[in-house]
């Protein structure tokens, strides 16, 4: 254990070893805002859909008013205008929410506090027909608003205290039958509908786990009441069907800080439209940027950037989107940015920080840029010799020509091999390594290293067939052992579409059903293994005969179908996989570009333009929706080439900006004004302690020398790697590998034996630098060389040179100082 002494004397250097302190980290927090200017209100409007109309009593109307002002901006005014109706009587307000009292048309005026108005019609009708209440289009959603057919409540698959409902209400005719046939007389009175159970936990009168969800005087208790009285009907079965929905207003530019009041439309089958907004479901993407209430309020936080909110109402879904500038001063003169030089991850990430008033970093210099790319494309810190060649070179182009020399090198395939390793589930079954896992780690590998064009990786792991020993790419069949998990595999994998909601009930962020999971698993359901000469290694093959697969809630057989795509007939002696792989890796396909293109950006850039990496869906648009199309062409036209893709990415100027924050781009998590430092990942930083204290780390069954990144599994034992987070290797989401920072690694960086083994080692660095004759200046610059590519500064080089020199026990010294700087933050991030 290191001495406490130690950490007093190194607290000066270990201070110098971080990055500056306007570099912000993951899990750094900030408490700066922008100063908005104001201007005067030029005039009001109303964001309403045209013509809309209040039918019965159950009808509601969300307002929605805008204040134009003098330089074209917006503003949500909806909560402060003064509303008055005439003729009176007819409507009365809530706010800025309209309820009718009586048919009749009235005019609606909003008065600003400055006496401008704006003025909108409504018309009122049925006020006096008693209609029926329909289940699925009036109750089915209270229960959704309220959060009782949830998955945590009564919505999961085991229900809840007795009481089951289908998740999100996608089954009504299954809830209802539960409601109106089993409980009656215990959770419904239709003598006494105050004495039912399910309007007495509602309220909270009768013990509920839930707690109380309305209160007695609200317009959903009315509803639930009225309904039960009139006998729980489920409703006419030529009854009009939501279409679909849209939130007004879609695209909203707002200060940081301010609010804006949101309204939902539904569009029914026989084209009538209703405002469904106290009905409607609302959830940020963002909530540490804006909040939303239950009546679609959205407040945003004092941040910069974006933020989108996402509508549900009846299995349908609209997303309402933010931009919030940086307000500057007037007259300030605006950012400045660097040529994009024909790249276009530049011009259009440009385009959008122009668009919010947020200013680049500066670029990066070339030893920063050296160490952040090797680490990013071969998973290894660079060499001092390319340190000094980099720096020595002054010729043009030469970040490029690293870049090139990087993507041909053995590393780069090693350790993109390692990552498709892990999310394609390669591990073994049992205790050591099996010839399935190493050959197909082997295909992956030299896959990379060949710069085979990934439609075609993709094409042959999908529709492998024979055994691992004929087609590496089988050993994926093995490890995804049913239809099922294949399917959700290949999915999010290869299109980054998370259907495994679909497979027991229609997705409730997507549009994605029953019947669509169940078309696209029509593609695998023919494969079939077989067992001979080795029951270890079985060969996988589609047999003859149909692909179909039935709809869980229809019965009806389905043919094989894409996503979004028509259905195929598949000849009875063809393989489906086959179709499947022509639909999805088809340049015009809208997901499989997007969801390669979308997962390594991340890699590189540290977040997705979509987040999660593999979850592309509507209700989560992506960050700058421009760059994301415009890469997925880039990628398809180039005919699937992953190296140059890569290559487009590290030699943009947005992946060169440095890490270090400016006071107007401090608070930008999403838009890419600067370098996003990022924490090695476990391997990565293993193979980089190792390299700096030249201790090896040995691993079971493999030859002397070899990288944690290179290992051909995630099974090899290493509590390091388990510390820092290394995935399993269980199911396909990048999220099974941890980034997150926890006291346990600390400790272990700290304390460990493992690592007080590498730094004492008689033959590790400290060790050799002690009999190197040279003097303890050149050495410590040469160690700051390896750990951070850079020599240390004059405070950093003095404070060690002291404490080195001052040491009686020098091999203790410079262990202390090799410590220190695997300890410090400069050194476990990439930045």
């Amino acid at each position: 254990m290191r001495a406490g002494s130690i950490l007093l004397a190194l607290a000066a250097l270990c201070a110098n070893l971080s990055i500056s302190h306007r570099t912000v980290y993951a899990g750094d927090s900030l408490n700066e805002s922008p100063s908005f200017a104001s201007s005067e209100m030029e005039q009001l409007r109303f964001d309403q859909m045209a013509d809309l109309e209040l039918r019965g009593r159950d009808a509601r109307l969300q307002l929605v008013v805008t204040s134009v002002l003098a330089n074209g901006e917006t503003k949500d005014v909806s909560g402060s205008v003064e509303l008055s109706a005439e003729p009176e009587g007819i409507v009365e307000f809530n706010g800025s929410l309209v309820v009718p009292k009586q048919d009749g048309t009235v005019t609606i005026t909003a008065r600003g506090t400055s006496g401008i108005t704006a003025l909108t019609h409504v018309r009122v009708r049925d006020m006096g027909n008693e209609s029926e209440i329909s289940f699925p289009g009036r109750i089915i959603p209270i229960f959704t608003k309220l959060g009782c057919n949830g998955g945590g409540c009564h919505g999961k698959s085991s229900g809840q205290n007795g009481f089951k409902l289908s998740l999100l209400g996608f089954g009504p005719r299954e809830d209802h039958e539960h409601l109106a046939r089993e409980s009656r007389g215990r959770r419904i009175s239709l003598a006494n509908p105050d004495g039912s159970l399910l309007l007495l936990k509602a309220i909270n009168a009768s013990p509920h786990g839930g707690g109380q969800r309305l209160k007695k005087e609200s317009h959903e208790y009315r509803i639930l009441h009225r309904w039960i009285s009139q006998g729980m009907p489920y409703g006419s079965p030529d009854q009009a069907e939501v279409v679909a929905i849209e939130v007004l207003p879609k695209h909203r530019r707002m200060q940081s800080g301010s609010q804006q009041q949101l309204s939902v439309v539904a569009k029914y089958s026989d084209g009538t439209v209703e405002d469904v907004t106290r009905a409607a479901v609302f959830e940020s993407n963002e909530p540490e940027m804006a909040e939303v209430s239950e009546t679609g309020l959205v407040q945003l936080a004092d941040v910069v950037g974006d933020v989108s909110v996402m509508t549900r109402y009846q299995g349908h879904v609209s997303v309402f989107q933010a931009d919030i500038p940086l307000e500057r001063d007037r007259g300030e003169a605006p950012p400045v940015f660097p040529d994009p030089s024909e790249n276009l991850v530049d011009t259009l990430v440009w385009n959008k920080l122009r668009s919010l008033g947020i200013p680049p970093s500066p670029r990066c210099d070339d030893r920063t840029f050296l160490r952040r790319v090797t680490l990013d494309i071969a998973g290894r810190l660079p060499t001092t010799d390319e340190v000094d060649r980099f720096i020595a070179d002054n010729s043009d182009g030469k970040r490029g020509r690293v870049v090139d020399r990087l993507l041909e090198s053995g590393d780069y395939a090693d350790y993109f091999a390692a990552k498709w390793n892990a999310i394609l589930r390669n591990q073994r079954q049992g205790d050591g390594l099996r010839f399935a896992t190493l050959a197909f780690h082997q295909w992956i590998r030299e896959s990379i290293l060949n710069n085979k064009p990934y439609d075609q990786f993709v094409r042959e792991i999908v529709t492998a067939s024979g055994s691992v020993a004929s087609h590496p790419p089988v050993a994926w069949f093995q490890q995804v052992p049913d239809t099922n998990q294949r399917i959700e595999d290949a999915a999010q994998l290869f299109l980054g579409q998370r259907i495994q909601c679909a497979r027991c009930h229609h997705h409730p962020y997507e549009k994605w059903s029953q019947a669509d999971y169940a078309q696209l698993s029509a593609f695998f359901v023919t494969v079939s293994k077989k067992r001979d000469a080795d029951p270890a290694e079985p060969a996988f093959f589609a047999r003859v005969g149909g692909a179909s697969a039935k709809d869980p809630r229809s019965g009806q057989n389905l043919k094989p179908a894409g996503l979004d795509a028509e259905a195929v007939e598949v000849d009875a002696h063809d393989d489906p996989r086959v179709s499947f792989a022509a639909w999805m890796t088809d340049p015009e396909n809208p997901f499989f570009a997007k969801a390669l293109v979308n997962r390594y950006w991340k890699h590189f850039l540290g977040r997705g333009l979509v987040e999660p990496e593999d979850d592309l869906r509507v209700t989560n648009p992506p960050s700058n929706p421009e760059l994301l199309d415009g890469l997925a062409e880039f990628f398809a036209e180039s005919g699937f080439d992953t190296k140059r893709l890569i290559r487009l990415i590290v030699t943009s100027h947005t992946y060169q900006l440095d890490s270090e924050a400016l006071d107007d781009n401090l608070g930008d998590r999403r838009s890419y004004s600067r370098y996003y430092p990022k924490r090695l990942q476990a391997e990565v930083l293993l193979d980089a302690i190792d390299h700096v204290t030249h201790s090896q780390t040995k691993y079971a069954g493999m030859p002397p020398g070899t990288r944690a990144v290179a290992l051909p599994d995630t099974g090899f034992s290493s509590y390091f790697l388990t510390v820092f987070g290394r995935p399993q290797s269980t199911t396909a989401c990048e999220c099974e590998r941890s980034q997150e920072a926890n006291l346990s690694q600390s400790l272990h960086l700290l304390n460990s034996e493992e690592i007080q083994d590498k730094l004492s080692s008689d033959t590790g660095r400290a060790a050799q630098l002690v009999a190197d004759p040279r003097p303890d200046q050149e050495k410590i610059a040469e160690l700051f060389r390896i750990a951070f590519s850079r020599p240390p500064t004059d405070d950093e080089l003095k404070a060690t040179l002291t404490y080195v020199t001052t040491k009686q026990e020098r091999r203790q010294a410079y262990e202390d100082v090799i410590w220190s700087l695997i300890n410090s933050k400069e050194f476990l991030f990439n930045h």
